[in-house]
C-alpha cells in the first residue's frame, strides 16, 4: 500500500523530503520523479484502493475529486502531531498574521509556522512553543491534532467559495474546540461561549474585554491591531503570568501602512484585505477623511452587502479593479456610490492622481489578488511603486 500527497506547494513539498510518496496534481500530464525519489503522477492517476494514507495541501477544496475519492485523509498536523510542543493555534478572519508573529514575538525559544513562515515539517522540534497561524482550509482538514492554546479572532465572513457557505467555515473555525481537553485553554469571541467544549474558556466582544479580563496596564496599537497585541499579551500572560510590552514590535508592510507621495499627500497600502471585514476595519481608521478606495479583485462570493452599507456612510469615491469589477459596480450603484469602472490598479492610480485634492487614498480591496497578481504582496509593492513614481 502507497502513502499519497495531494497538491505540489510549500506544505507538500517539506513532507515530501522523506521520500517514498506518491504525489497527486493537476499540474502533472505524465508520470515522473522528482529528487527526492517520489513518484509524481497525474491526479486522473490516483486509486484510492492502493493508498493507506492521504494527506493534502490545505488549499484545495472538499469538492475537488482527489478529496471526494480519499478513504484515510488527514492533514499536515495530523501527520506530524505526536511531535508537537506546546503549541498555541490561531486562527480567525482577519488578524491570524500579525497575532501569530507578536506571539512569536512576546515568547523566547519559539518558532512560528502553519499558515505563515515554515512549514509543519520544517519547523524545529526543540523548540519550547510553536505559534501556529491556521487556516480554515487546515481545520478542515485537521481530525487528530489540537492546540494548548486557542486564540480565535472575529469570524466574518471569506472563503465562500471553497466552503461552500458561511455557516461551514464558521463550523470548521469552530471545530478544534470539539478535541481540546480541560487541560487546553481557548480565547474565542463571546458569542460561541456556549460552543461545548472541555477547554477552560475565555470570552471576549472586544479588546477592552480582555484588558479588563487580564489587568493590562499598557498597550501601544489603535485598532484593528488593538486586538491582536491584547490576544498576543494575553497568551504571555496565561504562560508567565505577567504582562509583557509589545511597544517595539512593528506591522508588517501592506497592512494599512501609510505613506506619502511627491505631493505630500496620504496614501495607504492595506493590500492584505482581501475580505470585506479587513477592508471595513480600514475604513473606520479614516471616517473622518475623504477617501479614494480602491476595491475589487476576486471576492471570494462574498456577500457584499455589509460593505456597501459601511461605505455608503462615507465622503467617498471607488475605483474599482479586477475580474469583479461588474460586481462590485451593480452594489456602487444600488447604494447610490459615485465609483470609476478602472479595472487595472494602474488606471486607478492614475485616476486618483487627477482627482486627489483632499483626505486620503486607500488600496483595500476587500478581494483576493490572485486574478491579477501573484499575490496580496506584489499588489501591495506595485501600488506603491505606482503613487512613488507619480509625476
Amino acid at each position: 500500500m502507497k502513502k499519497s500527497l495531494f497538491g505540489y506547494g510549500g506544505t507538500i513539498k517539506a513532507i515530501a523530503e522523506s521520500g517514498n510518496w506518491e504525489i497527486y496534481d493537476d499540474r502533472f500530464k505524465e508520470i515522473s520523479f522528482d529528487k527526492y525519489g517520489n513518484k509524481l503522477l497525474p491526479s486522473n492517476l490516483f486509486d484510492e484502493t492502493k493508498s493507506k494514507l492521504e494527506i493534502t495541501t490545505p488549499g484545495i477544496p472538499p469538492q475537488n475529486l482527489l478529496i471526494k475519492k480519499a478513504k484515510n485523509l488527514i492533514s499536515d498536523y495530523d501527520y506530524f502531531y505526536n511531535e508537537f510542543p506546546f503549541s498555541i493555534w490561531v486562527s480567525g478572519t482577519n488578524g491570524k498574521t500579525t497575532t501569530t508573529q507578536m506571539i512569536e514575538y512576546l515568547l523566547e525559544d519559539s518558532e512560528a509556522g502553519g499558515n505563515i513562515g515554515l512549514p509543519i515539517a520544517k519547523m524545529n522540534r526543540n523548540r519550547k512553543f510553536w505559534i501556529l497561524e491556521t487556516s480554515s482550509f487546515t481545520l478542515h482538514y485537521t481530525k487528530i491534532a489540537k492546540p494548548n492554546i486557542y486564540i480565535l479572532l472575529p469570524i466574518t465572513s471569506d472563503h465562500i467559495s471553497w466552503h461552500g457557505s458561511f455557516e461551514e467555515y464558521e463550523k470548521d473555525k469552530l471545530s478544534v474546540l470539539n478535541r481540546m481537553d480541560e487541560r487546553d485553554i481557548a480565547i474565542i469571541p463571546k458569542k460561541y461561549e456556549s460552543y461545548p467544549t472541555s477547554a477552560f474558556k475565555i470570552t471576549y466582544e472586544n479588546s477592552n474585554d480582555l484588558i479588563d479580563y487580564f489587568g493590562f496596564k499598557e498597550t501601544h496599537f489603535e485598532e484593528p491591531f488593538r486586538l491582536d497585541e491584547i490576544l498576543a499579551k494575553a497568551v504571555y500572560k496565561i504562560l508567565f503570568f505577567k504582562e509583557k510590552s509589545l511597544k517595539e514590535f512593528k506591522i508588517d508592510a501592506h497592512k494599512i501602512e501609510e505613506f506619502k507621495d511627491n505631493k505630500n499627500r496620504i496614501w495607504v497600502d492595506d493590500s492584505k484585505a482581501t475580505n470585506i471585514d479587513a477592508t471595513i476595519q480600514a475604513l473606520k481608521k479614516y471616517k473622518n477623511y475623504k477617501i479614494h478606495l480602491i476595491v475589487g479583485g476576486d471576492s471570494k462570493k462574498q456577500n457584499l452587502i455589509p460593505l456597501f452599507e459601511e461605505i455608503s456612510t462615507y465622503n467617498i469615491n471607488l475605483y474599482l479593479i479586477g475580474k469583479d469589477t461588474p460586481i462590485f459596480e451593480k452594489y456602487a450603484k444600488k447604494y447610490n456610490i459615485d465609483y470609476f469602472v478602472c479595472n487595472k490598479l494602474t488606471e486607478a492610480v492614475n485616476l486618483i492622481d487627477k482627482n486627489f485634492n483632499d483626505g486620503i487614498a486607500l488600496l483595500s480591496p476587500a478581494s483576493a489578488s490572485l486574478d491579477q497578481f501573484s499575490s496580496y504582496k506584489e499588489r501591495g509593492e506595485k501600488f506603491k511603486n505606482l503613487v512613488l513614481n507619480l509625476s
